[in-house]
């Protein structure tokens, strides 16, 4: 059974989703409990983006890390 896989997805340089700053890469965290983990996070002191995208295919979140730098969690259906 597979667990998931690697990607490696290319953005156009100049792309605002990796955040507002100057950020060359974001690193994308497959999780089970995307609301437990945001709480975690939260009570952790962590900046947590209040946007959320649902899908067919999962949901998405973001935060950033203490040096400043945006990533993405993804809850697969």
């Amino acid at each position: 059974e597979s667990t998931g896989m690697t990607v490696f997805a290319h953005f156009p340089q100049d792309t605002r989703y990796f955040g507002e700053r100057e950020q060359p890469v974001m690193v994308n965290f497959r999780v089970d409990d995307l609301d437990g983990l945001l709480e975690q996070l939260a009570k952790a002191g962590a900046q947590i983006d209040p946007k959320r995208e649902d899908y067919g295919y999962g949901r998405f979140a973001w935060f950033w890390d203490p040096e400043g730098n945006r990533v993405e969690l993804w809850q697969p259906s």
